[in-house]
């Protein structure tokens, strides 16, 4: 990736909401939009794929709003090559996907699958000859199911065959790929996947999260240096990793936020950036496991070099610790279905956040992601980042336009503006950010909510598949086009 060192600014302070315009960033500055296959494919049982944790999860009923699932979800599989096209109408510059592990090994196990192989290499040669840089994750949550019988991410084997899987992959696509990005958000897969529930594969099992914790940061460890054995190119390599922003509250807001820092935080950057795992954290969740899954050397696989840190950034949270009596405040942002994504910190109660709010419930702070960005540079000077995600999901309205239907998503569209503000204002302080990438695209299956929330810049009608450009996404092209926030 390119380092702006040319780009300079003495932008610091702007207006208090964040809401700055005209604000310029480097011409090699990567603005682009992001996607998940499971989100967006479709085609399940299609040219050889085998099923995944997310296909099990979706068909179990009450798992998720109204019952939705994956099978067709924006037809993405069959549509792509006009999916491309829009990308390249908007003028993104990058494009940020996933690879459905079960499309490459159906079990995840054995010999590739030609025609998911061939699928994305059809996809990166569409983006390439489209002029899009291609940013590829290698791993967006969707396990192959025959792994997950033999006890997924809890399991160590698991690791060792997502090295085959990147290895697979790296020696087809690597030659092509500007970006590999090995696993997004592994807080998401560990702890909402085994601890509280509401992920695939919907499991409540302090123990089992973290063990994942462990298996998915070694995972990614021995994925990029499998990568490097075989890509022909000179690529970057990282992780995405959705870091919180924590906010302490009272008198025992600071142990809370400790607690909180290290399950979310600490024990990925740590292990990741060779720092190891925190022994806080070990002490905090002693009750929970021994961590004897961790074995000698393992520190030292996690702790590969990596070119950039992907960070996704929506919200904040704010923490103290429950005092026992009163009923425990649990707005943390994520689906309750019975579980905790916080195994040994159930204590902590998460509070109420102030408005306004996403259709999602999550608070709107852009000054969030300033003080993350900032915190990361502090922490590590020398390591570029890129934010992977950024967006918002509304209850869009479809209006008739002169034109045609519009969808005129002005919340949107100032959240983005905010949020883009936000990320230069840690520029202008020093953060060497090299990218922005929107979440999402288009709209999509959106895990436990399905189709009940809409995050895209492109509206997609469920019943014909039909694709329209919200008002957001002509603001996101001009801005792409000028380097320039709107006014």
């Amino acid at each position: 990736m390119p380092r702006h060192d040319d780009w300079s600014t003495t932008m610091t302070t702007g207006t208090p909401d964040y809401r700055d315009s005209g604000l310029e960033f480097p011409q090699d500055f990567l603005l682009g939009s992001a996607t998940a296959s499971y989100q967006i494919e479709g085609a399940v049982h299609e040219d050889g794929r085998g099923p995944s944790i997310w296909d099990t999860f979706s068909h179990t009923p009450g798992k998720i709003t109204d019952d939705d699932n994956g099978d067709v979800a924006c037809d993405h599989y069959h549509r792509w090559e006009s999916d491309l096209d829009l990308m390249a109408e908007l003028g993104l510059e990058s494009y940020r996907f996933s690879i459905a592990w079960p499309r490459i090994q159906p079990t995840g196990r054995g010999p590739a699958n030609e025609a998911g192989l061939a699928f994305y290499e059809r996809l990166v040669d569409g983006l390439l000859a489209r002029g899009i840089r291609p940013v590829a994750t290698l791993y967006h949550w969707d396990l192959p199911q025959a792994l997950e019988d033999e006890g997924g991410w809890a399991n160590r084997a698991t690791a060792e065959a997502f090295a085959d899987y990147a290895r697979i992959v790296g020696e087809r696509l690597g030659d092509r790929i500007a970006v590999w990005t090995t696993l997004n958000e592994p807080w998401c897969s560990a702890y909402l996947g085994y601890g509280s529930g509401a992920h695939a594969p919907g499991l409540m099992d302090g123990a089992k999260a973290l063990a994942a914790v462990h298996h998915l940061n070694l995972a990614h460890g021995l994925a990029v240096a499998a990568l490097r054995e075989v890509v022909t190119n000179d690529p970057g390599y990282s992780i995405t990793l959705n870091l919180h922003v924590i906010r302490p509250s009272g008198e025992t807001g600071d142990e809370a936020a400790r607690r909180i820092d290290g399950l979310a935080n600490r024990v990925f950057l740590g292990p990741l950036l060779g720092d190891g795992y925190p022994a806080d954290v070990i002490a905090d969740t002693a009750e929970v496991t021994d961590w004897s899954f961790v074995k000698p050397g393992d520190t030292d696989l996690i702790a590969q070099p990596i070119d950039l840190l992907g960070v996704n950034y929506y919200s904040t949270v704010t923490v103290r610790m429950w005092d026992g009596v009163s009923e425990r405040v649990r707005a943390d942002g994520h689906k309750d279905m019975g579980g905790t994504p916080w195994p040994g910190s159930e204590q902590v109660e998460f509070l109420e956040q102030p408005g306004p709010y996403t259709a999602m419930g999550w608070n709107i702070d852009p000054s969030g992601l300033e003080d993350l960005l900032l915190a990361l540079h502090r922490a590590y000077p020398e390591l570029p980042l890129m934010v992977t995600e950024n967006g918002a999901a509304f209850d869009d309205v479809v209006t008739e336009g002169p034109h045609g239907p519009v969808v005129q998503d002005d919340d949107r569209i100032d959240y983005l503006r905010r949020h883009f503000t936000a990320a230069h204002r840690a520029m202008a302080q020093g953060v060497d950010l090299r990218g922005y990438q929107v979440w999402s695209l288009l709209d999509n299956f959106e895990w436990g909510y399905g189709y009940s929330k809409r995050f895209g810049i492109v509206r997609v009608d469920y019943e014909t598949l039909e694709r329209l450009p919200k008002a957001s996404a002509r603001w996101y092209a001009e801005l792409i086009r000028s380097h320039r926030i709107p006014a």
